[in-house]
């Protein structure tokens, strides 16, 4: 896809937008799977309808599945391990936890993803904005509710994936100049079928079933044939991310993600018949918050650029 410099900034976050939404669709169909599929089953098709869609993209453009052809085998081979264990990890979290706990403990990524577009990619982040991630980290505490049960096994995991998905898209950032998006996507979802191929041939059986934990029992299922009714809920899934931390600074895309919060809250009160306590209003507030005023002030810092130099404090 060809973006303008100028259209850079608004291209990635309309794809971080849309990412946003679609992404929270992948997150009711997981919730909605994990109580009847195998985790590896559900990867496998999502993998396989994925690969054909970037497939009928990159035969689209302009370079082809020439463009597939890399010499950086080693970092993709990296950054899909990274991928991989962000979604397992965070998709068996999700199967333990109500939606919006979940949702709400994996938003410290946009937050981690901030921090470490200043430090690791040197994005100039000022002191407000620093502090509008410090506002976000204590939204996130306040949905942990420590001390009142909800830090579990499952929380970990989920916040294992955050610091993966953060990770994640520092690579794609260092790997846009010789890797298109479409690229990137081919390669994951190579791995995601390698490897769920490999899980469903071990453990596919059901030997290993059994458990009462809701993350092990959705690790371990045996794998079954989907009636027509839930193939939605594969079919449900998003691919676009990558592009959106590829056309704009990691720091100004990740706060449109917070639209995931939201219809967090709203499938779990349509879907799943949970509905957020006070405390889990106030993370959400300074979550959300934390979230809309980076926005502000992303919109204020480039009004002054345009008629003077920038502030050192924006």
């Amino acid at each position: 896809m060809s973006v303008t410099q100028d259209s850079r900034p608004l291209t990635g976050k309309f794809f971080a937008l849309g990412g946003g939404v679609i992404l929270s669709v992948n997150d009711l169909a997981i919730k909605a799977l994990s109580g009847s599929y195998a985790l590896h089953q559900i990867i496998l098709i999502r993998a396989f309808i994925g690969i054909a869609l970037v497939l009928l993209v990159i035969r689209a453009t302009r370079t082809g599945f020439r463009q597939l052809i890399t010499r950086r085998p080693g970092a993709h081979l990296i950054r899909v391990s990274i991928v991989m264990v962000s979604n397992v990890t965070y998709f068996l979290g999700l199967a333990a936890m109500d939606i919006a706990d979940a949702v709400a403990t994996a938003f410290v990524a946009p937050l981690l993803v901030t921090v470490m577009s200043a430090v690791i990619l040197g994005e100039k982040v000022g002191a407000r904005r620093w502090a509008a991630v410090a506002v976000g980290l204590l939204g996130v505490i306040v949905m942990l509710r420590p001390g009142a049960g909800v830090i579990q096994p499952a929380a970990i995991l989920v916040l294992i994936s955050a610091f993966c998905y953060a990770s994640s898209h520092m690579m794609t950032r260092r790997m846009r100049e010789t890797e298109s998006a479409m690229t990137l996507n081919f390669f994951v979802q190579v791995g995601f079928i390698l490897v769920s191929t490999i899980m469903g041939l071990w453990v596919g059986d059901g030997h290993l079933a059994g458990s009462s934990n809701p993350s092990l029992a959705f690790l371990f299922r045996p794998w079954v044939l989907p009636p027509v009714a839930d193939w939605w809920a594969f079919v449900a899934t998003g691919m676009m991310m990558s592009q959106a931390y590829r056309t704009s600074e990691a720091a100004l895309v990740a706060p449109f993600e917070y639209i995931g919060m939201p219809m967090a809250i709203f499938w779990g009160v349509v879907v799943f018949g949970t509905w957020p306590d006070a405390t889990g209003w106030a993370g959400i507030a300074l979550i959300c918050g934390a979230g809309l005023y980076t926005l502000w002030r992303e919109t204020v810092r480039k009004q002054v650029q345009d008629v003077a130099a920038p502030s050192g404090d924006l």
